[in-house]
C-alpha cells in the first residue's frame, strides 16, 4: 500500500508550503486578538517549523528527516524565508533550525515557585514574516511547487511522496489553477504520487467545510476548483483527522474551505503526518 515509506536521514521527506501573500490577506480574522490573516498564517507556519525541528531532534542534534520549502505568492512568487535563508528553496530541517531570522519576544505567564505566576519574556523563532500585497498568482505558485517536487522525486525515487500544502484566501488571479495543481500528483515515487492539500482561509464568519469527500457540500466554484485538485488523504492521515473529530471516509480529501485559524493549525498538523521516522 502507498504512503508507508519510512522517513530517515538517508530517505528524507519533502514538505512544500505555499503561502498566499496577496493584498486580501490583510483582512482581520477572529482569533481573540486583532490579527490579520497574513499574521495568523505566518505564525502558524513558524510554529510548525519549530515543532518539526523539535520532532527531528535526536541526541542533541536536529536530524535531516525533512527538507522544507516555504513559497510565498503575491506580487512575486518565490521563497518566503527571511534572514539568512532568504531566496532558498528546499532546505534541510537542521539548517532551518539553526538559522531563524530572529527571535520574536512575547510575554507569557510562568509559575513563580509558590503557587503563583509571574510574567516572563519568551523568544520564538521567526523564519517567515506576514506579507499582504498584490494579487493571487496561484497558477505560478503551483508550477513552482511542481518544479521542486519533480526535482525531489528524481533524487529520491523510493521515498515518501512529497507533500504540498497550499494556504490561500481567494481565487487565483492568473487563471484556473486546476491543471497546475493536478500536475503535482503526476510525480510519483515508489511509495505513491505526490500529495497536494488546499486550505481556504476565511475571517471566521462562515461555516467551514472540512475534509469533504464530494463536491455536494461545497458552496461555490472556488471551493469546487480547490477540491478538485486536492489529493485524497492517505489512510494514516484519515485516522489522525478522525481522532481530531472530523468525519472521514476513504474518499476524504485534504481540503478545508472557509477555515478559521484553528483550522489552519490542524490542517498543517494533519497534512504533515508521516507513517514513521527512524
Amino acid at each position: 500500500m502507498a504512503y508507508e515509506a519510512e522517513i530517515s536521514r538517508s530517505n528524507p521527506g519533502c514538505l512544500v508550503f505555499l503561502v498566499d501573500q496577496s493584498g486580501s490577506m490583510s483582512e482581520q480574522v477572529e482569533t481573540g486578538v486583532p490579527q490579520s490573516k497574513a499574521i495568523a498564517v505566518a505564525e502558524a507556519i513558524n510554529r510548525l517549523l519549530f515543532e518539526l525541528a523539535v520532532k527531528c531532534g535526536k541526541e542533541d542534534t536536529v536530524r535531516d528527516y525533512f527538507h522544507v520549502a516555504v513559497v510565498g505568492y503575491g506580487v512575486t512568487v518565490g521563497s518566503a524565508f527571511v534572514g539568512d535563508l532568504q531566496g532558498r528553496g528546499l532546505i534541510p530541517i537542521s539548517v532551518i533550525a539553526d538559522h531563524p531570522a530572529y527571535m520574536s519576544q512575547q510575554t507569557v505567564l510562568v509559575r513563580d515557585g509558590s503557587n503563583g505566576f509571574v510574567e516572563a519574556a519568551q523568544g520564538k523563532p521567526v523564519w517567515v514574516e506576514p506579507v499582504a500585497l498584490g494579487g493571487t498568482p496561484m497558477n505560478q505558485a503551483l508550477r513552482h511547487a511542481e518544479d521542486l517536487v519533480a526535482g525531489w522525486v528524481s533524487a529520491h525515487p523510493g521515498g515518501f511522496p512529497p507533500i504540498v500544502l497550499n494556504l490561500t484566501d481567494g481565487a487565483s488571479t492568473d487563471g484556473d489553477p486546476s491543471e497546475s495543481g493536478r500536475a503535482i500528483g503526476k510525480h510519483v515515487t515508489a511509495d505513491g504520487p505526490a500529495l497536494l492539500f488546499n486550505l481556504h482561509v476565511s475571517p471566521g464568519q462562515h461555516e467551514a467545510v472540512a475534509y469533504p469527500d464530494s463536491e455536494e457540500e461545497l458552496p461555490n466554484d472556488l471551493s469546487r476548483v480547490l477540491f478538485s485538485m486536492s489529493s485524497v488523504l492517505p489512510d494514516h492521515m484519515q485516522g489522525y483527522a478522525k481522532l481530531l473529530g472530523y468525519t472521514v471516509s476513504n474518499a476524504t480529501r485534504g481540503f478545508v474551505y472557509n477555515g478559521d485559524i484553528s483550522s489552519v493549525v490542524q490542517f498543517l498538523d494533519i497534512g504533515t503526518r508521516v507513517t514513521s521516522i527512524r
